[in-house]
């Protein structure tokens, strides 16, 4: 059996991997949280029933792992606005620590998760292979910190090519273990569902590309099971989805009430981006092939928040 070890385990994205880890006996978890009763909280809500162990990081370096998943971050547009310039001490403080790891045990591998946010702020056309970063470096604002923290750990990880390190490009994620107080399009929506609220929006047609749970585990244990591999990979759905789609479905299956009103501002906290998504299907060399698309996201995992299924 594989050990894995995942750090930041009450996070949204790593729920979703325990989630998923739990259906399969092939893995060991070894689970790093700052809060150890909001772990034992959510392993009850899932009835987790594998083999885990939950260790102080003082204890990390003493332990032998097939792979590190690093989910320590933050994704909350209001939570990276409040946290400023410590976003760059918290992204480095612990990817040199397992870094630092990675160096006495080189066969392990350390699979990060980075951020569309690497290509810029410009998103009127989505992501390829070939769009590079504009980056005003006489005129820096605090929309650019999440973007340059990013590539800042990508372009080390690639420095040190004889490591094992996968860095995945989310652009947008989306389950029922997300925390509806979070400040995203998505959860102020499916909230004011919840309390029969009228939502309020702009005339932006925005798309977003909502990778699936299962198709971001799948990928993951694709890159587990890579032998060597040093690389980055944009992560995609099977298709991507306009705001007004998201809209019209919640309308017609729960009953929605919006507003349009152009003044409006959406979640910008690292830029207004029209198009935020990728067209690099790169991970398609490794054998990456999404099964669901951004809608099968939504209407499965909104069902399961609003019909409070886990």
């Amino acid at each position: 059996m594989k050990k894995i070890a995942i750090l930041g385990a009450t996070g949204h994205i790593a729920k979703n991997l325990i989630y998923n880890f739990n259906k399969s006996d092939k893995y060991n978890l070894y689970l790093f949280a700052r809060s150890a009763e909001k772990l034992d909280n959510f392993l009850k809500i899932i009835n987790y029933d594998k083999k885990i162990e939950k260790i102080d990081l003082s204890d990390f370096a003493g332990k032998k792992y097939d792979a590190i998943i690093n989910c320590i971050g933050i994704g909350d547009p209001k939570k990276l606005k409040d946290a400023g310039p410590e976003i760059f001490r918290l992204t480095e403080y612990y990817d040199n620590f397992i870094l630092d790891y990675l160096k006495n045990n080189n066969d392990c591998k350390y699979i990060n998760f980075s951020s569309g946010a690497v290509y810029g702020r410009d998103f009127s056309s989505p992501a390829n292979e070939l769009k590079c970063c504009e980056i005003n470096i006489n005129q820096m604002c605090d929309k650019d910190n999440y973007g340059i923290v990013k590539i800042y750990s990508e372009a080390k990880h690639r420095s040190y090519e004889n490591l094992n390190i996968v860095d995945l490009r989310i652009f947008a994620f989306f389950s029922r273990f997300i925390d509806l107080n979070a400040r995203y399009f998505i959860t102020e929506l499916i909230s004011c569902i919840k309390i029969r609220k009228e939502f309020l929006t702009n005339n932006n047609n925005i798309v977003r590309d909502y990778v699936h749970p299962k198709d971001l585990f799948n990928l993951i244990n694709i890159c587990i099971n890579i032998k060597k591999i040093n690389d980055v990979f944009d992560v995609y759905s099977l298709k991507p989805i306009t705001k007004f789609e998201i809209l019209n479905y919640f309308t017609e299956n729960y009953g929605l009430k919006y507003k349009i009103e152009p003044g409006i501002l959406g979640e910008n906290i690292t830029g207004i981006k029209d198009n935020y998504y990728s067209i690099n299907k790169k991970a398609k060399k490794v054998g990456y092939k999404p099964v669901y698309s951004s809608m099968d996201c939504i209407v499965e995992q909104s069902k399961a928040i609003l019909d409070e299924i886990f």
